[in-house]
C-alpha cells in the first residue's frame, strides 16, 4: 500500500476528494479501510492576489510548500483535486518533492474510455481560458468547448461567490444546466465538471450531459495508486 498525499488548495474540493477516496476503499474492501491519507492545505485566500495579477510562479512556491510537508508525512505521491491549480503546478521550477497525478490527464483518459468526442468544460476563468484541457484532450483526439463569455462569467462567479464557500442554491444549479444545454446545443456529448466543486452542485442526474467529475476521478485514481492498481505517477511539476 502507497500513501497518498491530497494537496489541498480550495476547502470543499479537497474535502470531497478526501471523502471520495475513502469511500473508494469502502466500497472495493467493505471494512473501512483504506490506504494511509495524509492533506496538507495553505488556505487559497492567501494566493487570491497572485491569481489575480497572473503571478502563477509564487502560487506553484506556496503549493510546492504543500508537497514537501506531505512528504515529510510520508507519503509517496500526490493528488491535487484542484484543477486551477494546475496552472501553477505546471509552470517551470525545481521538482516538486513528490511525484503526483495530473487532474487533466485523469478526466481525458477516462473521457476516451467513455468513447466521447467533443468536451464542455466548466471551471473557474482561469482553467477555462487556459490551455490545460484543451491540450490534455488534444492528445487524445477530443475536441474541448468553453461557454461564451458571458455565461463563463457566471460559472466563475458562482463559485467563487458561492461554491468555494459551501453554498449550493438552485438558483446557481438551474443557471449552470443552462450554460450545459447551450453547450450540448453545440455538439458537445459530455461535460467534464473541472472544479473540484461543481460536482456538488451539479449532480448527474440534473446535468443535460453525462459529467465527468474531476474531483471523483482523481480520488478514484489516487486510491488505484495506492493499492497498486495503477502505476506510481512520474509527473513532480512543470509542462503537462
Amino acid at each position: 500500500m502507497r500513501h497518498l498525499g491530497i494537496l489541498a488548495h480550495s476547502t470543499e474540493g479537497a474535502a470531497l476528494c478526501f471523502l471520495a477516496y475513502c469511500q473508494e476503499g469502502f466500497r472495493r474492501v467493505g471494512r473501512h479501510e483504506y490506504p494511509d491519507v495524509t492533506l496538507d492545505y495553505i488556505a487559497f485566500g492567501y494566493s487570491m492576489p497572485a491569481w489575480d495579477a497572473g503571478d502563477h510562479d509564487s502560487i506553484r512556491a506556496t503549493l510546492a510548500v504543500s508537497v514537501e510537508r506531505l512528504a515529510r508525512a510520508g507519503a509517496d505521491f500526490f493528488a491535487c483535486p484542484d484543477n486551477t491549480a494546475h496552472l501553477a503546478l505546471e509552470r517551470p521550477g525545481e521538482d516538486l518533492a513528490l511525484p503526483g497525478l495530473h487532474i487533466a490527464e485523469v478526466v481525458a483518459d477516462q473521457a476516451v474510455r467513455d468513447g466521447r468526442t467533443k468536451i464542455a468544460v466548466l471551471g473557474t476563468s482561469y482553467t477555462m481560458g487556459s490551455g490545460l484541457y484543451p491540450r490534455a484532450l488534444a492528445a487524445r483526439g477530443i475536441a474541448a468547448e468553453v461557454p461564451e463569455a458571458d455565461d463563463r462569467r457566471i460559472i466563475n462567479k458562482i463559485i467563487f461567490d458561492e461554491l468555494v464557500n459551501g453554498v449550493f442554491t438552485e438558483e446557481s444549479r438551474q443557471e449552470y444546466v443552462r450554460v450545459i444545454a447551450r453547450l450540448a446545443d453545440r455538439g458537445c456529448d459530455a461535460v467534464a465538471l473541472v472544479c473540484t466543486e461543481i460536482p456538488l452542485l451539479v449532480t448527474p442526474e440534473v446535468s443535460p450531459l453525462p459529467t465527468l467529475d474531476s474531483t471523483r476521478l482523481m480520488a478514484v485514481a489516487a486510491y488505484e495508486v495506492a493499492t497498486g492498481h495503477r502505476p506510481l505517477p512520474t509527473w513532480r511539476g512543470g509542462g503537462g
